[in-house]
């Protein structure tokens, strides 16, 4: 018999707009949860009020282990839940079949299909889906049929792919979302630190295409023995006692690192993919048992990785990757008994590319030095920043908090504003409606321009709304979240309407005239918008 779950707020929020998203007939969606959010909990309820049978695909063992437990639980019966990888063959009669997705080749996923009625396939890290073999296996389950009538729901922390693809492709719509910086308001996950730690490690030749750094250019760069005694010494001494996950960029990196941790009396173990299960699961044991106090590892723990007493996260890989840096910090944001807080390391070295920061996560400029504060409390100290100074940027260079309010200070908008537009969120042609948001004008068809506002509300919890043509469409906590949903759209709708939106787009004629179309239709929305706050 199942056994329906104690749910939090948020997740009940997820599932009930899953359910709503197909009411509305999405047949493809997206839920994007942080790391600790409990989206193993949300897809098991939703598993457990499916009619049909339910297809649950996963990447790592870690993954397959801990979607079966909770699957049991949930469903309140062991025999319910079927596991599908390597030399394991799943029950047909099983409600729910979790699946290795690697090991579905053709033929076999051919054999797991025959005589079972899918309703609902869960995809766990869906991040992974754009990949070839992965959009194989879909398209042999037929979600991209126009007659399918089943449901495909992703789950991940992460929309951003290091390769660049887009999972438009994949998925029609992101049914729900919550960010980080809520999940740490509300007393769901651990409240976060920053240090940034500069080196004199040199990136600036490194090869500048891609979404992120050649990893064997990279580890040239940075894994030499000055640099790897400084993060050890960082580490040692800004970490002191706490378990601490240091993310590397190869085996040798990890190994040296490792090395030069010992050297000064700290404790560190080594994890990679190349290791024996077995010698695996040993490491991880000396680590949470406290044997070890640093485990270095290279692409391992960035998933499926859950060990709560972690309190202090090393990013001795400098990466360009937003979805890469936000996996390895989730891995120090649950909540354990006696954890007040996680501290990340950020080791920043010489680079003319943008590289990820603690600061850069929570929307504040990557050069920002916390200087060991809190990420929550600064963020909320540049958006105050931002809202009484529309238009404030900053140059490249470390800052700390104090300097920017200094700057911030003795800023004066009606110098600095350069024609109204909005340039750090978003490659579209977003301009300024003041304290009261954004907006934003697009093609929907020839001849026929379409508005976008993103509009500050005035009560608490979700603030900022999005309205196309004056039709409300969504909420969000911030206002990144509202620009990144809407040029998500714009995306999904096609390259038509996606470039219309750019500030280079023909419809707009002369854009710099003062009597430009696309000019006069900004004027013709402010003066409404300030018509309507009145």
């Amino acid at each position: 018999m199942s056994v329906p779950i104690t749910l939090r707020g948020y997740q009940q929020e997820a599932i009930d707009a899953v359910l709503a998203a197909r009411r509305e007939g999405v047949r493809r969606m997206l839920v994007c949860l942080p790391t600790g959010a409990g989206k193993t909990v949300v897809f098991s309820e939703l598993a457990r009020l499916a009619r049909r049978q339910v297809l649950v695909l996963a990447h790592r063992e870690e993954l397959i282990g801990q979607a079966r437990s909770k699957l049991e639980a949930v469903l309140g019966d062991r025999h319910a839940v079927s596991i599908e990888r390597g030399a394991e063959r799943g029950c047909a009669e099983a409600k729910v079949l979790v699946c290795s997705i690697r090991s579905l080749h053709e033929e076999r996923l051919s054999r797991v299909l025959r005589g079972r009625d899918v309703g609902l396939i869960i995809y766990d890290e869906c991040h992974h889906a754009a990949a070839d073999d992965n959009l194989r296996v879909l398209r042999q389950l037929g979600v991209f049929g126009e007659h399918w009538n089943g449901t495909l729901l992703g789950f991940t922390a992460t929309t951003a792919r290091g390769d660049g693809q887009g999972l438009h492709e994949v998925f029609e719509r992101i049914v729900y979302s919550r960010h980080l910086h809520e999940m740490i308001d509300d007393g769901y996950l651990a409240p976060l630190r920053g240090f940034r730690i500069s080196t004199s490690a040199d990136l600036t030749r490194l090869s500048p295409g891609g979404l992120d750094f050649r990893e064997e250019e990279l580890a040239a760069a940075v894994d030499i023995e000055e640099r790897n005694a400084l993060v050890a010494r960082s580490i040692q001494e800004l970490a002191r006692d706490r378990r601490t996950i240091a993310f590397c960029v190869t085996v040798n990196h990890a190994r040296n690192l490792s090395h030069a941790l010992n050297i000064l009396g700290v404790q560190a173990g080594i994890v990679h993919g190349a290791m024996s299960s077995e010698v695996r699961a040993r490491a991880l044991d000396d680590f949470r048992n406290g044997r070890t106090q640093v485990l270095t590892n290279v692409a391992v723990l960035t998933e499926g990785f859950d060990d709560p007493g972690t309190s202090c996260i090393a990013m001795a890989r400098p990466t360009r990757s937003e979805g890469l840096y936000a996996q390895c910090v989730g891995r120090g944001t649950r909540l354990s008994p006696g954890k007040k807080d996680c501290l990340i390391l950020d080791f920043v070295d010489l680079s003319t590319l943008s590289l990820c920061t603690l600061p850069s996560l929570f929307g504040m400029p990557r050069h920002l030095n916390l200087m060991g504060g809190d990420v929550g409390e600064a963020r909320r100290s540049w958006q105050d920043i931002l809202l009484d100074k529309p238009g404030f940027e900053l140059e490249a260079g470390a800052l700390t908090l104090p300097e920017i309010q200094d700057r911030a200070a003795a800023f004066n908008p009606l110098t600095l504003e350069v024609d109204g537009e909005v340039r750090a969120i978003s490659v579209n042609a977003w301009f300024s409606l003041g304290s009261h948001g954004l907006g934003l004008h697009f093609e929907k068809s020839p001849g026929k321009v379409s508005e976008v506002m993103v509009l500050r509300g005035r009560g608490r919890g979700k603030v900022w709304e999005v309205l196309i043509d004056d039709k409300a469409m969504a909420q969000f906590s911030q206002m990144e979240e509202a620009v990144a949903a809407v040029d998500y759209e714009l995306e999904r709708r096609g390259p038509a309407t996606s470039l219309s939106a750019l500030p280079s787009a023909v419809w707009r004629g002369n854009f710099a005239s003062e009597f430009g179309p696309a000019k006069l239709r900004q004027l013709a929305l402010w003066e409404r918008i300030v018509r309507r706050s009145r």
